[in-house]
């Protein structure tokens, strides 16, 4: 029950509920100018209020569906593109069904003079839009864990460690195919797991991941620098850590570099 829970908040904290809201105005406000689906002949203040509340709606039933993804599913690829498409295509029904109520209601005519069926096409097609764009603007968010808290429990991922390295200081994790190449002071060694379950259990550990194979301890962080235009960081025991370019805005942002 505990990681449900766990995977609504990460659902809903990714969501970025002000950044979606504003592209579902601007979108909104950018539909009511232009008048698709013969909407154009009505005063602009009605345009206005009839695409931006559609597009909010939408937004927040993108939103619910994120949601149950990460509870039902647990995504666990990072592949924005891909869940966008789904979400899109899981809200075209219900959402059809609405505006379709919505424009009767509002204009006292059907936009499309037609059919039920014939407004799906167009809502898939601003589904599609409205999940594309903010899959591009909040594409490969780093996941960070904040220092631990006193009496904290220790992050149960040390406990995964081999007994070579128990006692020694986690410095980065590596995925490497099915396995994990753990850096720590007393040197490396591979566990079989996948990093999104590493990176669940790291919580407690002050980090972020770096790379879509790479989460990093931020104490471990010496230094960073530019390698083949991008950001790389230099780790204690000599451990090179990337910074693919989807991360380093947001790491940046938060002072590792």
């Amino acid at each position: 029950m505990t990681g449900a829970v766990g995977r609504i908040r990460t659902a809903l904290g990714e969501s970025d509920l002000l950044r979606r809201l504003g592209i579902a105005a601007g979108a909104g406000v950018f539909l009511a100018f232009i008048g698709p689906f013969g909407t154009g002949d009505a005063p602009l203040w009605q345009r206005c209020a009839y695409w931006v509340g559609l597009c909010a709606g939408g937004t927040g039933l993108a939103i619910g569906i994120g949601a149950a993804m990460h509870l039902l599913f647990d995504p666990r690829d990072r592949r924005p593109l891909i869940l966008a498409l789904a979400t899109a295509l899981l809200m075209t029904p219900p959402s059809t069904l609405v505006v379709y109520w919505v424009t009767e209601d509002l204009f006292g005519w059907r936009v499309m003079n037609g059919s039920l069926l014939e407004f799906a096409g167009p809502v898939l097609l601003i589904c599609l839009a409205m999940n594309g764009v903010n899959a591009l603007a909040h594409r490969a968010p780093p996941q960070t864990h904040a220092s631990p808290t006193e009496n904290a429990a220790p992050p149960r991922f040390l406990e995964r460690l081999p007994p070579k390295l128990r006692g020694g200081v986690l410095y980065a994790v590596s995925a490497e195919d099915h396995y994990l190449r753990l850096h720590t002071s007393k040197g490396a060694d591979l566990i079989l797991m996948r990093l999104t379950d590493a990176i669940t259990e790291l919580q407690g550990l002050e980090g972020a991941q770096t790379h879509r194979s790479w989460w990093v301890a931020r104490s471990a962080v010496k230094g960073a620098r530019a390698s083949d235009g991008r950001a790389v960081l230099d780790l204690e025991g000599g451990v090179q850590a990337p910074v693919s370019r989807g991360y380093a805005r947001a790491l940046k942002a938060e002072g590792w570099f």
